[in-house]
Order: C-alpha cells, then structure tokens, then sequence
C-alpha cells in the first residue's frame, strides 16, 4: 500500500520536472533542457506499471529504458560541448 503511493510520488515528481525542463526548453531552446524534460518523461512512465507488476525491478527492459533515458542525457551533454 504505502509502496504504490511512493511510486506515486516519484511519478508526479518526474512528470513536474520534465514539465518544468520543457518550459525552460520552450523558452531557451538549448537542447539540453529538452533531452532533460523528455527523460524525466521516460523515468515516469517507466515507474507507472510499478505497482501493478509484482517484479517489476527485476525485469531487464526497466534497466534498458532507464539507460536510454541516461544516454539521452549524455548525448545532449556531448552535443552541447561539441558546438
């Protein structure tokens, strides 16, 4: 019960993050605010079938989602500091 509402919480915070990046990415343009807004989008999404999946960590495509979140990061790092 209480685990459902925690990953409720880290949902709702992913999901505000991103909406702040994307604001911030509307207003600047610089990549990196939109790759940070659409990863924090992924990680929410990702965390959504939590609760409803018994072993939802151990299942592999959790970590594959969540390192193309990270690499989207990285790529838009690399891509910043190559301009």
């Amino acid at each position: 019960m209480i685990r459902g509402f925690l990953i409720g919480v880290i949902v709702t915070a992913s999901f505000t993050a991103s909406l702040f990046f994307l604001k911030f990415w509307r207003q600047t343009r610089d990549p990196l605010f939109l790759a940070f807004g659409a990863a924090f989008l992924i990680e929410g999404i990702n965390r959504i079938p939590r609760p409803f999946v018994d072993h939802a960590e151990s299942n592999p495509s959790t970590y594959v989602i969540r390192g193309f979140a990270f690499l989207l990061i990285l790529a838009a790092i690399l891509y910043k500091n190559r301009r």
